[in-house]
């Protein structure tokens, strides 16, 4: 443990990203994959959770977009995160690695009803906790459900992964001279409106002091780096040293 800088961690996984190049549904690749890039860190010691978004089955505001009552559209979108994680959850296991899905949304056939602190007591007991259905409630975005969980189980930092190698001033895949930023404050993302969360999510993290690292999720040593205190990608902090 002592190579790593970080014990407690909770790592968000957009739904798109379990896609791999299909247009929907799960890479068993990808997940393979994302079981490969925690286990070092979490075989070391380091206590990981993770928050699985849903849209690569199901987006609820494109649902409402279409016509559907948002929360309804929403509901669904929870659902759908509730199959990733379980999907995720086989993968890791099948790879040794002890893990829970926990769900706001009360289950119990399939996932552990989420508990804060049988939620930490399951990472103190160096399993992988999985929050599945976002926060139980519509309207709020699995982004929301990363921020409010990390700050809920003492994580000492917020990972998400992206398609893209960190927070930059515009979209870098339609504006390539778009400028990376090392490092930004949560103001400044607030401000500029930046998608890295949803402004819920940074403002969350901006009042409980939560740090947020954004790396490429493709780059298979990323999290690795990230739990060791390495630079990669963009950390989002309260303030930086001149």
């Amino acid at each position: 443990m002592a190579d790593y800088k970080y014990k407690r961690v909770l790592l968000k996984l957009s739904g798109e990203a379990l896609m791999g190049s299909g247009e929907y549904g799960i890479d068993p690749a990808v997940l393979q994959r994302m079981a490969d890039s925690v286990k070092e860190g979490w075989a070391a010691g380091v206590q990981v959770a993770i928050v699985v978004g849903g849209g690569n089955i199901f987006r609820g505001v494109s649902g409402a977009a279409a016509g559907m009552d948002r929360a309804q559209g929403d509901n669904m979108g929870m659902l759908a995160t509730v199959i990733n994680c379980l999907a995720l959850q086989d993968c890791f296991e099948r790879n040794g690695m002890d893990s829970r899905v926990m769900s706001a949304i009360e289950m119990r056939q399939v996932a552990e009803p989420y508990i804060r602190r049988r939620a930490i007591r399951h990472l103190e007991k160096g399993r992988i906790v999985i929050f599945a259905a976002g926060t139980g409630n519509p309207y709020f975005t699995t982004d929301t459900a990363a921020a409010l969980r990390a700050c809920e189980i003492d994580a000492e930092v917020l990972m998400k992964a992206t398609k893209v190698n960190g927070i930059y001033d515009a979209d870098p895949v339609t504006h390539p001279e778009a400028t990376k930023f090392d490092t930004i404050t949560y103001a400044e993302v607030l401000s500029r409106g930046l998608k890295v969360m949803d402004a819920t999510a940074t403002a969350l993290c901006q009042d409980n002091h939560m740090p947020i690292v954004v790396f490429n999720m493709d780059d298979a040593d990323a999290f690795a780096k990230a739990i060791r205190g390495e630079h990669v990608g963009t950390t989002v902090v309260e303030g930086i040293d001149e």
